[in-house]
């Protein structure tokens, strides 16, 4: 039981900081930068946020908001993770990297046929 409750401080000391996005226009609100137009400081949890707290964007309701979860993690579901060739584990930025370089080396091949008379 007092693994439990180490475990419970410490998910209370180290805060997930969870992005949101707007349904209506797809803002992505970052705790890591706040919002500049409201003059929310950065590190502001979403939860924190005063209830009268709009969309920069569309000024959509605080409702409307959709909880994405933390930057840098693998998207999709989390049941999903362990199917395919390990390709579900990768963030998006890695999964970008993945798909133009393979583009970027199939051209350099299709152009590297010239070179063969």
């Amino acid at each position: 039981m007092s693994e439990q409750a180490e475990q419970a401080d410490a998910a209370v000391e180290t805060p997930v900081l969870d992005r949101y996005e707007c349904r209506a226009c797809g803002y992505v609100y970052e705790p890591e930068k706040g919002d500049d137009k409201y003059s929310i400081p950065a590190g502001t949890l979403f939860s924190e946020l005063p209830i009268n707290w709009r969309c920069p964007v569309c000024t959509a309701k605080k409702a409307a908001f959709v909880n994405i979860g933390p930057a840098g993690t693998a998207s999709g579901f989390k049941e999903n993770l362990n199917y395919g060739f390990g390709v579900n584990k990768l963030t998006p930025n890695q999964k970008n990297i993945l798909i133009f370089g393979a583009l970027a080396l199939g051209f350099l091949l299709f152009i590297s046929l010239y070179g063969l008379q």
